[in-house]
Formats: structure tokens, C-alpha cells, sequence
């Protein structure tokens, strides 16, 4: 244990206390925590989880003492709900999840053992995880991500602690950066100050994570504790790409087709995320194919979409950079610069910043009074900020000065404007964004995109607080002013469970009052799609799901519970189409809906807003929209899947030819045990003599040695299909 002076933190004059034990860490909470411990910890990847883990247990040893953890999407590596699929994860987790942790709170969640003093409370679960446990659901605080922070405050927190990359900088010294994290943590520990308030901040050093420049950054001595040594560093929870069904290449091109050229962009996370920048990705390397794609699915009326390339490419705003995000920065469709400059920002968007700073934009900004001629010391520095001048300019008796260089500082010469483009000019603009992310998740190979990303570039990837990305007022990180400016035409898009045929929303949570995950920023994007004038709000689901209960329709007349009111209507999405709800009477509205719906419950739909008064009693769906059904839309995509245009893994997948093959038949095994009829059919076409079976596939799933009835059974319903 070692003490690193800091003259420079937040948190003034003092010293952090570095240490390389888990126990050590450990004790040195206890001992300056003496009450009950509130501890708050990031959602997703930036949890220190072998710290979490060592403090959880050594509290479960202490009954006299109590821990309340506060916390959201606690990770967890995949387990298998039936043999079959133990069987075959365990290779699969062991390669792409490595040495990754699982938290013990967590499996004592699960099982119902959870310590009685200890506490956790989640504002967003993992989908689906806790439905019908007991704890978890009394536990759930509901709230926004962008109240999170006031939230933890009221339940008395009094601990931080955050997984850190770290690197060694220019002079020697370490940095520290809260990488995939930066989103609540800078706030509650400047929130907490501001009002005297004790909280102890604790980072654990992982190794693995990326390390993330620009806000990222921790300032010196932003932590009271930093951890780094054995047991800290391990895998990062990577889920891998998920498989693109028809429905959400549907929908991705649906949404793709909303996105104008120059606009912002909010995306969320798996295969829907992937489909939609997939379809922009197609759209802007093949306009004409993306027109014929997207043609039989709008019933060829394409007026209002937007299928051409694009020109001044997108800025990204979201919550969630994801994977999706990365590869469009890859493609080249990320690239609209934004400034934390209100000024340049509105020069940018007038299309009169260039790709390097020149004169243009120093006699603009002079035009526009935001800086003087002869030039202060404060426009000085100004410039240098920003990059249109280069580090060590000066003026001195009305002279500019750079080196050996002396220019007279006045901006109406024409020699002076020479010189200065000559010599004073900045190689590259500073300060400047393509993306803004809150916290990212994705597969392994995203991570190691971060990692390999020329510095230069990673520098364009600002990970920054949540408030800056869900909030329009202002904060820390810029005003409303300069968030509306860089937002422009933003298509903000989340996806949602159930849609009512008047237009509210349920993204979070079932009639019983169980909660799936958490409202997250979704409320946050819908109120902001309202409030930018050039904004939309698009809310994407597909029409059906299908469980235990038999098919049903996601598009409904009501619904208990309510994520998004009506009065906040305005774009959703099926993979039936677009139904543009924003500013339509509530019989509009239903239309609409029952347009995109499945063609086999919209006639049920209408005769209930028919015996509900919101529908004319004569008024039948239109013929175009009575063909909604996924045998119709496998027609219309399957050339563009078949042709590689629209394939199942657009971004790679961590898992192996054979694998997926063993896949699509557990995922038929599956279904037909929840349906009976099916699996009666399965049964009848696995009769006869038993399909040939790679053996390699059968030791995968134990099935190798199969000699009760029940395996014997299971091994000729998988052999079947194959």
C-alpha cells in the first residue's frame, strides 16, 4: 500500500491510497464505512466484480454488520435451462467468457439465499431474468437512468466502486479512465461533495478494459481507494451476436429508411440494433439494392423514406455504443463531427467547417463577434482549445507569436491572414466527437476494436455521463443550447414489448406488475424526440411473440402497465411497416396500428376499438394491409438473404459452423416442447430409422452414450432436425 500525492483532483488537496490486495481493499471499507455500507456500482461491464464479490462475502460473514448494493443489468455467463443446452454451452462459455466472474450476489438471488443483511437493488435487470422471484421484485426501484444518481443518494449511499482501465501517460504518471462506465459515477461523486456528504470511491483495475480518452478520463485523485493486483483483472462479459431473423432485417430496413442523411442516431443492443446498421450499411454502399429491398415491403410506395447514400454521414448519440455503432464507424456512416463549442457547432451545420481547421472559420467566428480583432488572450486561447491554432500561439505588442515566428495580430490583412494559415493553423480540430455513448456492451471482438483503434480515432469516441447523452437541459458537459444544436434531425430509436392500439407503450414490465428490465432511457429519448423540432421518437417491436401461451399478437388494445403515454406517440415500427402516429386523432391512430399489425389478429383488434367508440363502425382494413403474415415476408427478403445482402450474422459470431447447426435444432426442440401439436408432428416425422448424427455432435450434448428411454428419445427427436 502507497500513497500517490494529487495537487490537481476534484476533491482538492489529498492523497490516494493505491493497493494490490482484494482483502486488503476490503478491510480498508470496513474500516471507513462503520455503519452500514450503501454501496453504489455501475450497471453492465464497469462493475469491479472480485471486489464485489470478496466484500459480499466477507459482509455474509459479519451478520452485525449490513451491505445494500445499488446497482443495474448485473451480468451473468449463460447456463443452461435443460440438460441438453448445459450440455452444449459449457465448451461455448468456457471459450468466450473466459475467467469472467459471475457475481455470488447474484446466484444467491437466484436461489433464494440472499444474506437477511444484505440488500441488492436494481433499476434495470438483465431481460427476464427475475420474473417471479420474490426478492428481486420487491427489491426493483423504478426509475429513470437519468435519476439513477438522485436515487442512490436517497438510499444513503456511501461507497462508489468501479472497475478503471488505467495506462501510463506522456509524463510517467498513470491515468486512469472509467471507460465503459463513465455514465453515473463523475456525478455522484460531485453531487455527494457539493453537499458535504461522506462517500467513499473505490476503483478496481482491470487490465482487460478498454481504456477510453476525452471524459472518460478520471482526474488525479478522483478516488479515495484505486485497486490494482491479483484477482482484478479477467474476461469482459461478451455476449455474441445474435442471429438476425426475418422480422428484424423488416424492421431494420423499416428504420433505416427514417434516418436522413447528416442526422443523430440511437440505437440499442442486439440482433434488432445489428439489423437496423446492417440496413444503413446496405443503403449507403448499395442505394439501388436497399430501394428494391425495401420496395415490396412498403407495397412500393417509398415517397417519405430516405433510401439515397449518405453525403455528410451521421453523429451518434446513445446511451449504449454498441457494437452496431462500430461497425458503422467502420463503414464510414459515423463521421458528422460534433463540437462542445456552440459557435463552431453552428458553423458546422451551415456546412462551413472543413475537415481541417482554415481562415474560413477564424473570419466566421470573428463575424460572428466570438472573438476580436487585434486577437485577446482569451480568444487565444480559445483557438488553441478547439485546434484552429496550435499550442504555443501568443500575442504580444501586436504581434502573434509562434517559435520564431511573429505575425501582426490583425485579422482585416491580408498578409496576416497568410501568415497565419502558414503558420499558426492547427493540423486537426480538437474537442470534436462523432460519438457519445454512456456505457457499451458487445462481443469480444468489439472490445478489441476499441483497443486496436489509432488513438487519433478512439479520440472521436467520447464516453461521457448520462446526463449529457438522455437529458436536453444543461450540465457539466454543455449546455441546451449546444445539445440541441449537435442533435440535429435525430431518429432516436428503442425498442418495446407492446404497443396499444391508441399508441401508449410497455417496454419494462408485464400487467402483473413483474418487471422485465427497467424504463432505462427509453422515456428520456420519446420526451427528447418531442422536444427537438427536427426529432423523431421511434419505438420498434415485432408484431407476435410466441411462448407457452400460444402465439400472440405484441399490438394490443390495452395493456396494464405503461412506459410511454399516448399523448407521446409518434413513430412505431413492426416489421409490417411504419405507422406515423404523431399529431393523429386517436381513430387515426388505430388505423395505423392495425396496418402493421399480424394479419391474424387484426380483425379481432378492430371489432374491439369498433365496441370501444374509437373506430367508425363501417370501416374495414385496407386489402394491402390484410397480407401481414411471416410466410409473406420470407417471400419478399429471402433473394437478399440467399444473395449474402441480408445475412444471419452481418457482424460475425463467436460461435462455429457446427455449433449453429446444433442450434437451430435445440431452438426447434425448443419451440415444439412448449407446443404441443408440434411436438406431436416431431414425433411422427422422427419414426422410422434413426438419421445418421455426427457423434461429435452427440458427446456435445451428452447424448453420445444415450441409454434411458429419455435420452434414446431426445437423441431421435435432435437427429430429425437436423
Amino acid at each position: 500500500m502507497h500513497n500517490i500525492n494529487d495537487s490537481q483532483g476534484s476533491k482538492g488537496n489529498r492523497e490516494s491510497i493505491c493497493l494490490s490486495s482484494l482483502e486488503l481493499t476490503v478491510e480498508q471499507i470496513l474500516q471507513r464505512v462503520r455503519g452500514d455500507i450503501v454501496m453504489a456500482i455501475p450497471l453492465g461491464l464497469g462493475k469491479p466484480n472480485p471486489l464485489v464479490n470478496a466484500l459480499y462475502r466477507r459482509i455474509a460473514a459479519m451478520p452485525e454488520r449490513r451491505l445494500k448494493l445499488f446497482t443495474a443489468l448485473s451480468l451473468e455467463k449463460p447456463q443452461g435451462k435443460s440438460t441438453l443446452e448445459a450440455h452444449f454451452l459449457e465448451p461455448l462459455v468456457e471459450r468466450v467468457f473466459g475467467d469472467y466472474p459471475d457475481f455470488d450476489y447474484v446466484k444467491a438471488l437466484r436461489a433464494g439465499t440472499l444474506p437477511p443483511n444484505i440488500e441488492v437493488h436494481e433499476f434495470f435487470m438483465k431481460t427476464g431474468d427475475y420474473l417471479g422471484n420474490a426478492v428481486a421484485q420487491q427489491g426493483f426501484v423504478c426509475t429513470n437512468y437519468s435519476f439513477a444518481v438522485r436515487d442512490m443518494m436517497s438510499h444513503g449511499v456511501n461507497v462508489i466502486a468501479q472497475a478503471v482501465a488505467s495506462r501510463l501517460g506522456g509524463d510517467g504518471k498513470t491515468q486512469l479512465s472509467l471507460s465503459c462506465n463513465p455514465d453515473l459515477t463523475f456525478d455522484l461523486i460531485e453531487r455527494m461533495q457539493a453537499q458535504g456528504r461522506p462517500l467513499l470511491a473505490v476503483a478496481m483495475v482491470n487490465h482487460e478494459l478498454p481504456f477510453m480518452p476525452g471524459s472518460a478520463v478520471a482526474p488525479a485523485g478522483l478516488f479515495d481507494l484505486v485497486l490494482d493486483g491479483p484477482g482484478c483483472s479477467h474476461t469482459i462479459f461478451a455476449p455474441p451476436n445474435a442471429s438476425i431473423t426475418w422480422a428484424d432485417y423488416a424492421i431494420g430496413l423499416h428504420a433505416a429508411s427514417l434516418v436522413p442523411d447528416g442526422g443523430t442516431l440511437q440505437i440499442g443492443i442486439g440482433s434488432l440494433g445489428d439489423a437496423i446498421a446492417q440496413a444503413l450499411i446496405v443503403r449507403d454502399a448499395q442505394p439501388e439494392a436497399f430501394a428494391n429491398i425495401l420496395g415490396p415491403l412498403c407495397h412500393g410506395d417509398l415517397s417519405g423514406r430516405e433510401i439515397g447514400k449518405f453525403e455528410q454521414g451521421l453523429y451518434g448519440c446513445s446511451e449504449m455504443f454498441v457494437n452496431g455503432f462500430m461497425r458503422l464507424i467502420d463503414a464510414g456512416l459515423i463521421r458528422r463531427r460534433v463540437f462542445n463549442d456552440i459557435d463552431l457547432q453552428e458553423l458546422a451545420l451551415q456546412g462551413r467547417v472543413q475537415e481541417t481547421p482554415g481562415l474560413q472559420v477564424l473570419q466566421d467566428l470573428l463575424q460572428r463577434g466570438r472573438i476580436a480583432s487585434p486577437l485577446r488572450a482569451s480568444d487565444i486561447d480559445y483557438l488553441v482549445k478547439h485546434g484552429l491554432f496550435k499550442a504555443g500561439v501568443s500575442a504580444l505588442g501586436g504581434q502573434l507569436l509562434l517559435d520564431e515566428t511573429s505575425i501582426r495580430n490583425d485579422l482585416s490583412d491580408a498578409g496576416a491572414l497568410a501568415a497565419i494559415e502558414q503558420h499558426l493553423l492547427g493540423p486537426r480540430w480538437l474537442g470534436v466527437a462523432i460519438m457519445h455513448g454512456g456505457f457499451f456492451l458487445g462481443p469480444r471482438d468489439f472490445y478489441q476494436r476499441l483497443r486496436d483503434l489509432p488513438e487519433q480515432q478512439l479520440g472521436l469516441i467520447d464516453m461521457t455521463r448520462i446526463g449529457f447523452i438522455n437529458e436536453l437541459f444543461g450540465d457539466a458537459q454543455g449546455s441546451e443550447a449546444l445539445k440541441r444544436a449537435q442533435r440535429a434531425k435525430a431518429r432516436l430509436m428503442n425498442t418495446t414489448m407492446k404497443v396499444t392500439l391508441l399508441g401508449a407503450a410497455s417496454s419494462d414490465g408485464m400487467e402483473s406488475g413483474q418487471m422485465v428490465s427497467g424504463v432505462g432511457g427509453q422515456y428520456n429519448f420519446v420526451a427528447m424526440g418531442h422536444a427537438l423540432p427536427d426529432a423523431r421518437g421511434i419505438l420498434m417491436l415485432r408484431s407476435t411473440h410466441d411462448n407457452v401461451d400460444g402465439l400472440r399478437s405484441n399490438i394490443v388494445w390495452s395493456y396494464a402497465n405503461c412506459t410511454i403515454p399516448r399523448h407521446l406517440r409518434d413513430i412505431v415500427i413492426t416489421e409490417y411497416g411504419v405507422a406515423d402516429l404523431r399529431g393523429c386523432t386517436d381513430a387515426e391512430c388505430v388505423k395505423r396500428l392495425l396496418a402493421i399489425a399480424d394479419s391474424r389478429f387484426q380483425t379481432a383488434l378492430m371489432h374491439e376499438a369498433k365496441a370501444h367508440g374509437k373506430l367508425e363502425a363501417d370501416y374495414d382494413i385496407p386489402p394491402s394491409a390484410r397480407q401481414n403474415s411471416p410466410e409473406m415476408l420470407r417471400e419478399q427478403l429471402r433473394p437478399w438473404r440467399n444473395s449474402g445482402v441480408l445475412p444471419d450474422f452481418p457482424f460475425g459470431t463467436d460461435l462455429t459452423v457446427d455449433e449453429l447447426t446444433i442450434v437451430r435444432a435445440l431452438k426447434k426442440l425448443k419451440h415444439a416442447s412448449q407446443h404441443p401439436v408440434e411436438l406431436v408432428g416431431m414425433i411422427l416425422q422422427s419414426l422410422g430409422s434413426e438419421k445418421p448424427v455426427p457423434t461429435a455432435y452427440l458427446e456435445r450434448l451428452g447424448l453420445a452414450d444415450a441409454k434411458s428411454f429419455k435420452d434414446l428419445f431426445v437423441r431421435r427427436l435432435f437427429a430429425s432436425n437436423l
